[in-house]
């Protein structure tokens, strides 16, 4: 399987129990952290991601122009299948969009819309 595609996650895809559900297996990732962006909470009504989970409420990346804003989280390194599994577990309020993180690296990233 060829690990080529970078995922940054900040909320349940980072939970070793939605990995496992989601891509078949736990990731390996390091730190690392999106600039310019906070979280805001959404209400999650799809009952196979709540399932997963085990939550109602998400948390959803958000741009902002503030440069002291930072979320913190994971980097993962993923197959491009695996990028669409995660697709698929993602709800309709979350975007696929590709970011430049603090470290310098550029990775997918779920986020508002």
């Amino acid at each position: 399987m060829s690990l080529n595609a970078l995922l940054f996650s900040y909320g349940t895809l980072n939970h070793p129990n939605v990995q496992i559900a989601t891509f078949g297996r736990v990731l390996e990732g390091e730190e690392d952290a999106a600039i310019g962006y906070e979280l805001q909470d959404i209400l999650i009504n799809d009952f196979d991601v709540i399932s997963k989970s085990g939550k109602t409420t998400h948390q959803i990346l958000v741009a902002t122009d503030k440069k002291d804003s930072v979320v913190s989280g994971k980097l993962y390194y993923v197959s491009p299948q695996e990028l669409r599994h995660a697709d698929d577990y993602e709800v309709e309020q979350y975007g696929r969009r590709e970011i430049t993180l603090k470290s310098g690296k550029k990775a997918w990233v779920y986020m508002a819309i």
